[in-house]
């Protein structure tokens, strides 16, 4: 009975080894990884679906898309052909499906070729940052060509090359090619026994590929947040993050990891804010995924926080009328500045105004101004130190919109009415007049009308014994102030 438990307990910690390497594999990686799959008539029909298999195993485990892990396939014939493209496929079953449809070329071993269409492909992602870049090259070793130069000329692009060679092919050929160390990146193997390799090959990609960057983002003065690629999954681990400021400026105070500041974090975060920093001052953080499962790399990152800023972060403008605007500024800082200064003039080239105000004020009001216009908006904090930090903000008053001067409502039948209107002269900027009118018998019921600029007057029908009839202005920027009568029909 205890040998049965035994067994058992050796199958379950084989089934979590497995299930959790299959999930820091899903979350592990970002990189283009380029299959160079030998398709030519060397390789036999039961070979080439050995190796497709094998490609579809190698992949599963990884998650795909920007960000992630991207795949493409170029198969090597008489003529080398893109089966798909980097950016083809984003999930796993889309894969799975185009490597099960994948049909072989046959022909002759035009390695070289194929070996240039690569490195133009890899030239387009040269701009993608930093996401490495992996050529796996499955071949049986038949023929393949000068492929030396090609492959050296990969490999100064920064692409990383992998050889898996299902027969005896050339050894000398195969080492010159591959990316060191040559124990992990070239395989030699029967097409019938390659999945025998599955898992070192994939290990050897992951080392390649892995992102387990500590990136900073949305650094301040007195705060920074911190991000990551989740590693751990399934309940089995926690972070540990320590930060501190970096020993090596020489003007931090800590000297070691365990003297610093430390949060536990649970398995699904992956971010962190790091607050009550000192401002203008180098930190290091360390990210340690803990667990028993499986071994994990201690990630570390340096960054500088900001330099205090007194002044105006967020410059804002409300309240818009066609003479006054409201301008408003945060956050105020009365212990650090001595007063503020507001600065505002017709934008590109009108007279400038000032305005002075103390260091408690956040808000003014900027009066005496042009309708319909444009204005630039500075607002400057001045320090004791002398020192003065500005930031400025384009804001337009809004456009007069005159009211209409008089409506009139005459009966003219039985449920309808006249109406004529007057407006208050030329208006500049008079798009036209919206008419609306509502049947006070039915609550419910409401029309509208809209006639152009030139128009005075209209015949409702249909309105009701008694209708509430609404006129009102429409200019560029917005609707002006109407007039309304009640009609009795």
């Amino acid at each position: 009975m205890d040998r049965l438990r035994f067994v058992w307990l050796l199958a379950l910690c084989a089934c979590l080894w497995h299930t959790c390497t299959r999930c820091s594999v899903s979350n592990c990686c970002e990189g283009n990884i380029l299959l160079l799959l030998d398709s030519s008539g060397s390789v036999n029909s039961h070979e080439f679906s050995q190796l497709l298999h094998f490609l579809s195993e190698l992949l599963q485990p990884f998650r795909l898309g920007h960000g992630q892990v991207r795949v493409g396939l170029v198969q090597v014939g008489t003529e080398p052909r893109l089966e798909f493209g980097p950016d083809t496929y984003n999930t796993q079953n889309g894969l799975q499906e185009a490597l099960r449809r994948t049909q072989q070329l046959h022909g002759d071993t035009n390695t070289e070729d194929a070996l240039r269409l690569a490195e133009r492909m890899f030239q387009n992602e040269a701009g993608t940052e930093a996401a490495p870049r992996i050529l796996l090259w499955l071949t049986d070793g038949v023929g393949p060509g000068a492929v030396e130069g090609p492959m050296a000329a990969l490999r100064r692009q920064g692409v990383s090359v992998l050889a898996v060679s299902t027969g005896p092919g050339n050894y000398q050929v195969l080492r010159n090619v591959v990316t060191p160390p040559i124990e992990t990146h070239l395989y030699f193997v029967d097409a019938d026994d390659i999945s025998i390799i599955t898992e070192d090959l994939r290990e050897a990609i992951i080392e390649l590929i892995r992102a387990d960057r500590l990136q900073v983002r949305d650094v301040r003065s007195r705060s920074a947040v911190l991000q990551w690629r989740p590693v751990l999954s399934g309940g089995l681990g926690t972070y540990e993050l320590h930060y501190g400021p970096d020993p090596s400026d020489g003007t931090a105070a800590s000297v070691s990891m365990g003297s610093n500041s430390k949060l536990i974090l649970s398995e699904d975060v992956n971010w962190a804010e790091l607050t009550h920093l000192q401002p203008d001052t180098p930190y290091t953080a360390w990210l340690i995924p803990e667990t028993n499962i499986y071994n994990t790399k201690t990630l570390s990152v340096t960054f500088r926080t900001l330099p205090d800023q007194f002044g105006p972060a967020t410059v804002m403008v409300s309240d818009s009328s066609p003479s006054s605007l409201r301008v408003s500024w945060g956050p105020i800082q009365p212990e650090q500045v001595q007063q503020y200064r507001v600065e505002y003039g017709v934008n590109p080239r009108g007279p400038v105004h000032t305005l002075t105000l103390p260091s408690f004020q956040s808000s003014a009001l900027l009066t005496q101004l042009h309708p319909h216009t444009e204005y630039l908006i500075t607002v400057t904090a001045v320090h004791s130190s002398g020192q003065q930090r500005a930031m400025s903000v384009k804001a337009c008053t809004q456009e007069v919109l005159p009211a209409l001067a008089d409506i009139q409502l005459t009966s003219v039948g039985r449920g309808s009415v006249q109406v004529d209107w007057r407006g208050q002269g030329e208006e500049a900027g008079l798009l036209g007049f919206w008419v609306s009118w509502k049947n006070e018998d039915r609550p419910s019921s409401s029309s509208s009308l809209y006639l152009p600029p030139h128009s005075l007057s209209t015949l409702l029908t249909d309105v009701g014994r008694t209708s509430r009839v609404c006129v009102s202005p429409v200019y560029r920027t917005a609707r002006g102030e109407g007039l309304c009568c009640t009609a009795h029909t």
